[in-house]
């Protein structure tokens, strides 16, 4: 059974950070590649950042220099640091796998809460 499990939201002030992880279970993580998808109230569901094995890594421009996603392959997990954050940044943000040969293996969690507020 394949489980994306992500965890770190919560509560923060503008300018604040927070750290995001996504823990997979049930598939072969190194053959995968990794996304935080995040979705406003009201608004269309996002790409954020997304994470190859390689290392390769593609950012929003709405969060280019503020966020950095990162993944180990030995945990099976991806973090997302989010520092800087603002209020346009609430959000549920969602962990999402998708293999690097077949695009139609792929996998959601259930996401977790990021509120930037004062």
């Amino acid at each position: 059974q394949v489980q994306l499990v992500e965890s770190g939201g919560g509560l923060v002030q503008p300018g604040g950070s927070l750290r995001l992880s996504c823990a997979a279970s049930g598939i072969n993580f190194s053959a995968f590649i990794m996304n935080w998808y995040r979705q406003a109230p009201g608004k269309q569901r996002e790409l954020v950042a997304s994470i190859a094995n390689t290392g390769n890594t593609n950012y929003a421009d709405s969060v280019k220099g503020r966020f950095t996603i990162s993944r180990d392959d030995a945990k099976s997990t991806v973090d997302l640091q989010m520092n800087s954050l603002r209020p346009e940044d609430t959000a549920d943000y969602y962990c999402y796998a998708r293999h690097r040969s077949a695009a139609s293996l792929s996998f959601w969690g259930r996401g977790t809460q990021v509120t930037v507020s004062s």
